[in-house]
C-alpha cells in the first residue's frame, strides 16, 4: 500500500520558485509526499548521520554538509503524524513528507501538512537559556528570535530519528538524536561531548500541536508557514559552552535569565520595542514554559512530563487572508483510518 497526499486544487503548471518562494506542483509526489522506501540501502534516500565523527559511518554525509537552505527544502524529508502525533502509515513504508510540502501555505493548503519537530531548550548552570535569532537568509521565520535549536526529526538519518509514536514515550530517543544534529549542524555545538546518557540528561517535557503563516515576513498573501506537533526538550548543563553559529541559521544569541527573557519579550524600551519573537516561542512559553524555567529541578526530574498534545491556535498576525474560521484543528491533518485530511488534502491508496 501506498501512501501519497493530493491537491485537488492544484492542477496548473509550474511556476518556478525563488528562495522566498515554493513551487507550485499538481500533487505531492516524491520529493514532496511519498512512500519511503523499506531498504535503507535504497537509492531514492539520502541517509544522512548526525555529525561526521562516527567511525562506522564514513560512507554516509555528515548532515548539512554542502548543502544551504534551497536544498534542505527538497533532502530533507518529515515524518508525517496525526493530531495525536500517531505516525501516518506502515512502519516499513510511512508517506514523508519534504520540508519544502511540509511548509507551503496556499489557499489550496492552508495549512500545508501536519508533521513532527522539536523546540531544543538549552541552560547554563545558573539557569541562563541559549536564545537564539534565525538567520535573515532563513526562508521561513527570518530574523526572529527564539529558543536554542527548533527543527524536525527526518526520515534517513542515522542514527534513526523516527520515533514510533507513544510507544517511545517518554526517552524519544529519534527526537532527541535530531536534536544533536541541529545543534552542531545550526550552533557549532557537539552535544556528544556533555551528555552521557541522551535518553536521561535531555528531558522531555509536553507537545504541542500548533500552526502558524509567516504573514509577518511575506504579508496576508505568504506562501510559507509551520504545522508541527512539537516536542520540548530541556537540557541542562554545568557550564556555559562556547557557541560558533552558521550564519546561514543563526544570525546572533545570547545567554539570558528568565527575567531578562520577560524584560525583552514585553518590548517597552527603544531596545526591545522592534524584536521579533517566533510564534510557536510564544506559544510555549505561554503555555507553561516559564513555570518549566522557574522550577528547573522539578522539570529536569520528570514534574511536568506528560503525554498529551496541546493544541494553540497562533497570535492574530500570522493568519493569512485564507486561514479561515471555517477551518479546525483537523485542516492539514492526515489521518491513517479515514485517509482523509481538509478539502484540498485528500489521500489517494494504489497498490503495487
Amino acid at each position: 500500500m501506498i501512501f501519497s497526499v493530493c491537491l485537488t486544487q492544484l492542477q496548473r503548471s509550474a511556476l518556478g520558485f525563488s528562495v522566498r518562494a515554493p513551487r507550485r506542483l499538481s500533487s505531492f509526489s516524491l520529493s514532496t509526499l511519498s512512500s519511503s522506501p523499506s531498504s535503507p540501502s535504497s537509492p531514492t534516500t539520502r541517509r544522512f548521520m548526525s555529525s561526521d565523527d562516527d567511525d562506522n559511518n564514513k560512507n554516509h554525509h555528515a548532515y548539512g554538509t554542502d548543502m544551504n537552505q534551497e536544498d534542505m527544502m527538497e533532502s530533507d524529508m518529515l515524518i508525517v503524524v496525526d493530531e495525536n502525533d500517531a505516525n501516518i502509515g506502515p512502519a516499513a513504508r510511512p508517506p514523508v513528507l519534504s520540508k519544502r510540502g511540509g511548509h507551503t501555505f496556499t489557499p489550496e493548503t492552508p495549512r500545508a501538512v501536519l508533521h513532527r519537530a522539536f523546540s531544543f531548550f538549552l541552560f547554563d548552570e545558573n539557569a541562563k537559556m541559549l536564545l537564539t535569532q534565525r538567520a535573515a537568509s532563513k526562508i521561513t521565520f527570518p530574523n526572529v528570535w527564539t529558543n536554542t535549536c527548533c527543527s524536525h526529526p527526518l526520515h534517513g538519518m542515522i542514527p534513526n530519528e523516527v520515533d514510533q509514536g507513544d510507544t517511545a514515550h517518554p526517552v524519544f530517543p529519534g527526537i532527541k538524536q535530531a536534536a544533536l544534529r541541529k545543534c552542531k549542524q545550526e550552533l557549532g555545538i557537539n552535544l556528544g561531548q556533555y551528555v552521557s546518557d541522551l535518553t536521561d540528561d535531555i528531558k522531555f517535557v509536553t507537545k504541542f500541536h500548533y500552526w502558524a503563516a509567516d504573514t509577518v515576513t511575506y504579508g496576508k498573501e505568504t506562501v510559507w508557514g509551520e504545522h508541527e506537533v512539537d516536542y520540548i526538550l530541556f537540557l541542562q548543563l554545568p557550564t556555559q559552552i562556547p557557541v560558533n553559529p552558521n550564519s546561514e541559521e543563526v544570525q546572533t544569541y545570547k545567554w539570558v535569565s528568565l527575567d531578562e527573557l520577560k524584560h525583552m519579550m514585553k518590548g517597552d524600551d527603544d531596545e526591545h520595542k522592534d524584536l521579533l519573537w517566533s510564534p510557536w516561542f510564544r506559544g510555549i512559553m505561554d503555555r507553561g514554559g516559564w513555570d518549566w524555567w522557574a522550577d528547573m529541578e522539578g522539570t529536569l526530574a520528570g514534574k511536568y512530563t506528560n503525554d498529551k498534545v496541546t493544541f494553540f491556535e497562533p497570535p492574530a498576525e500570522h493568519y493569512a487572508s485564507y486561514n479561515l474560521h471555517s477551518h479546525s484543528r483537523q485542516t492539514g491533518v492526515l489521518s491513517s483510518t479515514s485517509a482523509t485530511a481538509t478539502p484540498a488534502l485528500t489521500t489517494a491508496k494504489s497498490t503495487n
